[in-house]
């Protein structure tokens, strides 16, 4: 773990920890995912108050503060996200953004897309789109995974959600999306890109949109394009197309960005044989937890925020009106308080540990249906086990040398190299799994 610089702790009236110093926006930069981490190790606390891009700030981590922070009578939503990730990851008036009653209806609306036997026809699609792109990757000498996986799952959920893609269209907005994933927590040009990102995919559906209420498009009844075309808001209204085409790529966004955890997933195979040796294609239990330990593992997005509804006190605490809060997600995944060995990669800990709301938290947390918590997590696990058994029974591939580090100080984090793979050849009866530099034996003590 990186040093931090020294930071005197002062004390508020109400005596929680408070950083010194005027903003911490440059230490959140330098330190990334470890930055809410290192001060509560720092200050022996779940959290402290700080100030980011000049704003006061409350930061949490754990299973508690989590548990605190989804209780919707004491925070709100509205007003809480930075405009920089309403202008690259999110865009403007969706479902992120509302609280109540509002947000209930909406989010209702969403989860009506996430039925198990939908979700199971898209993990199908991405198989078929694997075995299709897994032709073209035999006739390459390397591939990057990372960097395969986005037009693989632009053309899935497309395809999945009724919306139209042209195949020469396919690489564009699979840029396109995946640029306003990398903007999200990024500063300069690549945040400028999402910006542009964001407008251009925006105006792209707003068309789609459109063409089904005209009747140019007709897509199926049960897909995301059709729902959300026909989504009335709670005075009875159609959503704003503008509105609308935010939340469709509510759903295609989120969906591409499981590429950075299947590449997660790929990685930990590589390097924890030991574990990989434990996945029984006939266990799926084994398989869920191999995927469950990916994504509480390795960094996905770091924060979730929110403001305070009106003033109260908790644990003795206070915790002003409009104060903004962060919640952190990568902290909460590793806390020691709540999991045992955080910093080893550990599948078979899924065996005896019961999940709840509030300490698995890579997606958010508390309740799918009236919580910010994401729609999409089971599609993520879906699409992340079959993807591990295509990767583990389906083909097999050499890993190169390379950087496979993950740059905790990078939002949202993935493998440098993006996961190189050469030699990569569908599994016949006679080929056998290829060996991993990494040396067998008990889980391995890493940070990520």
């Amino acid at each position: 773990m990186k040093s931090i610089p020294h930071e005197q702790l002062s004390q508020t009236q109400s005596q929680m920890p408070q950083t010194g110093g005027f903003d911490s926006t440059l230490a959140l930069l330098r330190e990334g995912y470890l930055f809410i981490t290192n001060r509560c190790q720092r200050y022996h606390t779940d959290l402290f108050e700080t100030r980011l891009l000049f704003q006061k700030t409350i930061c949490m981590r754990g299973p508690e503060t989590a548990r605190l922070f989804y209780d919707q009578e004491r925070f709100v939503r509205q007003g809480a996200m930075p405009n920089r990730i309403k202008q690259t990851l999110f865009g403007y008036g969706g479902v992120q953004g509302l609280d109540e009653a509002a947000h209930r209806h909406r989010k209702a609306m969403l989860m009506s897309i996430m039925n198990p036997e939908r979700i199971a026809e898209l993990a199908d699609l991405m198989a078929h789109r694997w075995y299709v792109a897994l032709e073209e990757w035999q006739e390459q000498e390397e591939i990057v995974l990372f960097d395969e996986l986005r037009p693989l799952l632009c053309r899935t959920v497309c395809e999945w959600s009724g919306v139209p893609l042209p195949a020469d269209e396919v690489e564009k907005r699979a840029k396109q999306i995946g640029a306003r994933i990398d903007g999200a927590g990024a500063v300069g040009p690549k945040q400028w890109r999402g910006q542009w990102a964001r407008r251009r995919t925006e105006a792209w559906i707003t068309d789609v949109i459109r063409d089904v209420r005209d009747g140019q498009l007709d897509p199926p009844p049960e897909s995301a394009l059709s729902i959300i075309s026909h989504h009335r808001d709670r005075d009875g209204e159609l959503l704003d197309p503008n509105v609308a085409a935010v939340e469709l790529l509510n759903v295609l966004r989120p969906t591409m960005a499981v590429g950075r955890f299947i590449t997660f997933a790929a990685l930990a195979l590589y390097e924890y044989p030991a574990c990989r040796a434990q996945l029984q294609p006939d266990n799926e239990d084994s398989v869920e937890w191999f995927a469950q330990e990916v994504r509480r593992f390795y960094p996905f997005f770091p924060f979730v925020v929110a403001c305070v509804r009106q003033d109260f006190t908790w644990n003795g605490y206070s915790f002003p009106e409009g104060r903004r809060v962060l919640l952190d997600l990568y902290g909460t995944n590793h806390d020691p308080q709540r999991w045992s060995r955080p910093n080893i990669f550990w599948p078979e800990r899924f065996r005896d540990h019961k999940v709840t709301p509030f300490d698995l938290i890579p997606q958010g947390g508390g309740d799918y249906d009236i919580n910010h918590r994401c729609a999409g997590e089971w599609i993520t696990l879906a699409l992340m086990k079959r993807a591990i058994s295509l990767l583990t029974e389906e083909m097999t591939y050499t890993v190169p040398e390379q950087d496979l580090q993950v740059d905790l100080t990078h939002f949202p984090g993935h493998p440098k190299s993006g996961f190189l793979m050469s030699n990569v050849r569908k599994r016949t009866a006679e080929s056998q799994p290829k060996q991993s530099r990494t040396t067998e034996g008990q889980a391995t003590e890493a940070v990520a």
